[in-house]
């Protein structure tokens, strides 16, 4: 009987030690928070080179699980972390810049995402009055659209630059999915948001007359803000639809020839 032979699975070093690291954290064996043992520790263990870990403990901090802190004493070494929105964004914005996706696909998802937070965040403040909503953390909520509104207030200050503009523009929404008690909603709306942030910001740069434009866009960031703390969440999730597609619609009708 003839034997049958199968390509042998190859793979880097490096890579080696990803699988057994995410194996670990799969299995619940490594959880946010927990510190990987030192380099000169982990390498013979997993029998690898220092170098080779070091190039997979750096995919990971690139990827936002691990922040490696160098030195000596408690705080030295790599730690798992459980903060990725820094790495999404990262990885959309190159992504859309490579053109994974196109802008029509990041208008689409901005849409779904941003009606479900801000639906989400009216429904959180509209269930505010009882007992077992304050027990569910609704006052951190309540907290979370005050910085909103501080925000709301800085982009309508007269002399609020373009940019400035921009990066208030996107915390504040971000804020608002994080007022509405879904984490992976926030991390998926800061990612989207970034990955557009620089086409947004040169729309911004482009507009003729930058005072009406700003003082525009912040009327309906102040209306938005009023809906979901009037707890108004179909409302809401309706004006942050004409806000996103505004702008942002105006980009994909703009890049549709060249597409």
């Amino acid at each position: 009987m003839a034997v049958e032979w199968r390509p042998v699975r190859q793979s880097r070093t490096h890579e080696l030690v990803l699988e057994s690291i995410e194996e670990r954290v799969l299995a619940g064996e490594l959880k946010a928070g927990d510190r990987l043992p030192p380099e000169r520790e982990l390498a013979p263990v997993l029998g690898v080179s220092r170098s080779a870990l070091r190039e997979a403990l750096r995919v990971l901090e690139t990827i936002g699980v691990l922040v490696a802190q160098a030195g000596r004493g408690p705080d030295a070494g790599a730690r798992i972390v459980r903060n990725p929105d820094d790495a999404l964004g990262r990885l959309l914005r190159l992504h859309f810049a490579l053109g994974s996706y196109c802008l029509e696909d990041v208008l689409e998802a901005r849409v779904t995402l941003e009606r479900s937070s801000f639906e989400a965040a009216a429904e959180r403040v509209a269930a505010g009055d009882s007992d077992d909503a304050r027990a569910a953390g609704l006052d951190e909520a309540a907290s979370g659209l005050d910085a909103a509104a501080e925000l709301v207030a800085r982009m309508g200050a007269p002399d609020v630059g373009v940019q400035e503009f921009n990066d208030l523009d996107t915390r504040f929404h971000v804020q608002i999915a994080r007022s509405s008690g879904n984490a992976l909603t926030s991390t998926l709306t800061s990612a989207v948001r970034e990955s557009v942030r620089p086409l947004i910001l040169r729309a911004l740069e482009a507009a003729e007359d930058w005072p009406a434009t700003a003082a525009a866009l912040n009327a309906e960031h102040a209306e938005l803000l009023r809906l979901v703390r009037a707890g108004d969440g179909t409302r809401a999730a309706d004006l942050v639809e004409q806000h996103i597609r505004g702008l942002h619609g105006t980009l994909v009708e703009e890049r549709a020839p060249e597409e």
